[in-house]
């Protein structure tokens, strides 16, 4: 009975923080070809003007092309114009709710008049270019690493850690401060962090929108290009790590974020350390049955489209659909550890689609370690429950890395006795 009681509450909480907003805008269906023009977009275009396809048959087989030539889509040029610059913070909210919009000028004010402190970002231009300038410039918090708790008072000489950096992707919709606290936890294990922007997130939004509504929306082909773009700014943020001496590197993706961090992962075997808090396998399952894209779903919907149909042209940003890919390991000795955290209340990742991750992993070998919220996906940023997954992550990041940290001593021990004998 208390269980019962508990769950009722619970999904209605998560409701009431599903649909307190109401600047979601549903738009009408955009097939968005032109999106990916250089990955065989335009064809498919020119095929439907021509009659020879529907616009879901040219999606859909866009979708297998890029499932069957992952690297051919995801791959890029690392970009050459990374720099750091020195900015006021600033909120970038994606509601018009009084209390948000009244914080938003409270921080402006405070830059103006001097209470407030720049920070370093990191800033490059996107390898992956897309119609709106503002988005193509990446944006990427920086957090420098402090001395680590343990290491204090010991001199650099006798420590020898490897520099290890952690790149960190918020949620769908995400303000420009949502997870950075996660950051600063960080670097109290002395390790650094990037708070990357996502496409068309905080300042690399278009001044046209409210919210970040182009990352995902009924512009099919946008939406795949956003995920593209994500891949390969997150991969260009292993890129500047590592030009900076970075050894170890991982990634935390929230909700939408942990999509697109899952696949840079299956695509780039320098990320070491994954967490995905919040995840799922099927890209149209989530927008067919979450309640963040009830509005998706309804463009959809009108347009006669189905789930199956949706699932098949969005495979191209699936995590299901790069789970080989993930699981693979380049040498014998190589060393991913892997997190995934879901909710038993979630009502936008449904804890179905949640279990097939596990259950995914599991049946390619992925050596992985489960955790469990009691609550939904909105009640995640809520009081207890942001504290029980910060500690999740933040243990699991804490103990990933020293994990790599003494397999890295173990073989320089070996290489030593070797030299040695």
């Amino acid at each position: 009975m208390l269980g019962k009681l508990y769950a009722k509450w619970m999904y209605a909480w998560e409701t009431a923080l599903t649909t307190r907003d109401s600047n979601r805008v549903e738009r009408p269906l955009e097939w968005g070809f032109d999106h990916l023009a250089d990955f065989g977009g335009e064809d498919m275009a020119a095929r439907v003007e021509r009659g020879e396809l529907t616009g879901l048959q040219a999606m859909i087989a866009l979708n297998e092309r890029i499932v069957a030539e992952p690297h051919s889509f995801f791959d890029y040029v690392t970009p050459t114009d990374f720099r750091i610059e020195q900015r006021f913070p600033e909120l970038y909210p994606t509601n018009v709710r009084p209390e948000t919009l009244e914080a938003e000028r409270e921080w402006r004010r405070m830059a103006e008049v001097g209470e407030l402190r720049r920070e370093p970002f990191l800033r490059f231009t996107s390898a992956i270019r897309t119609p709106y300038p503002e988005n193509d410039a990446v944006n990427a918090r920086w957090y420098p690493e402090k001395q680590r708790i343990e290491d204090r008072g010991i001199e650099d000489r006798e420590r020898q850690r490897p520099k290890q950096a952690m790149i960190v992707m918020p949620q769908w919709n995400a303000d420009a401060f949502s997870h950075n606290a996660l950051c600063e936890m960080f670097n109290k294990f002395g390790i650094a962090s990037l708070r990357l922007s996502k496409p068309y997130h905080d300042v690399r939004r278009p001044a046209e929108l409210e919210r970040s509504d182009y990352a995902v929306s009924a512009n099919v082909g946008r939406t795949t290009a956003a995920c593209r773009q994500a891949v390969a700014d997150i991969r260009s943020c292993v890129d500047w790590l590592q030009s900076q001496g970075y050894e170890h590197i991982g990634v935390l993706g929230t909700s939408l974020g942990s999509a697109y961090a899952f696949i840079a992962a299956a695509m780039d075997p320098r990320i070491q350390v994954c967490a995905f808090n919040h995840a799922s396998t099927q890209f149209g399952d989530v927008v067919w049955t979450g309640q963040s894209t009830r509005h998706v779903k309804s463009a959809f919907e009108h347009a006669g489209l189905t789930q199956d149909e949706v699932r098949a042209m969005f495979a191209g940003v699936s995590p299901m659909s790069y789970m080989r890919q993930f699981a693979a390991k380049p040498s014998a000795d190589y060393v991913r550890k892997v997190l995934v955290v879901h909710a038993t209340y979630d009502l936008t990742f449904v804890r179905k689609y949640s279990l097939e991750v596990l259950s995914n992993f599991a049946a390619h070998g992925v050596d992985f370690e489960s955790r469990v919220l009691p609550c939904g996906h909105y009640t995640t940023g809520e009081t207890p429950y942001k504290y029980i997954d910060g500690w999740y992550l933040g243990s699991f990041v804490w103990r990933a890395f020293r994990g790599l940290e003494k397999k890295r001593r173990d073989v320089d021990g070996q290489l030593a006795q070797t030299g040695r004998s």
